[in-house]
């Protein structure tokens, strides 16, 4: 099984940790420390969020400021279309703040926010029946 890793800056480790609390992802205090909260999302999902002065030292220039310009989507699938809706919700009660309105395209849906940061996450959801296989 693969693994995916998403490491993100964070000004306030404390802020971020309660930001994607409130978005129902988990601590995992042995992967966590004073300038690191490892969040996972589910089994093989995991969002390292990093103090800006632990994320320089796995750089070789200088860290991007996501409330400056957006350089990453984050997306993460949903099951439904209240999943999507439930996410923002949470986002936004956490100090998110909205980013795109959200998009429906009948087999495809899917909100946006930014964390407390201005890191873009959206939650995405895609009816199976408009795979195809």
């Amino acid at each position: 099984m693969r693994m995916i890793f998403v490491n993100l800056p964070v000004t306030d480790l404390d802020r971020a940790t309660a930001f994607y609390t409130a978005l129902g992802w988990t601590r995992n205090a042995e992967f966590s420390d004073a300038s690191t909260a490892s969040m996972e999302v589910e089994e093989n999902i995991v969002v390292m969020l990093l103090t800006r002065e632990k994320f320089a030292g796995f750089l070789a220039g200088q860290i991007g400021d996501p409330a400056q310009a957006t350089s990453v989507l984050h997306a993460v699938s949903a099951a439904d279309r209240a999943e999507c809706d439930d996410l923002l919700s949470r986002a936004l009660a956490a100090g998110g703040k909205p980013w795109q309105p959200a998009q429906d395209h009948g087999f495809m849906y899917g909100t946006s926010f930014t964390d407390p940061d201005g890191n873009v996450w959206e939650a995405v959801w895609m009816d199976p029946a408009a795979l195809g296989g």
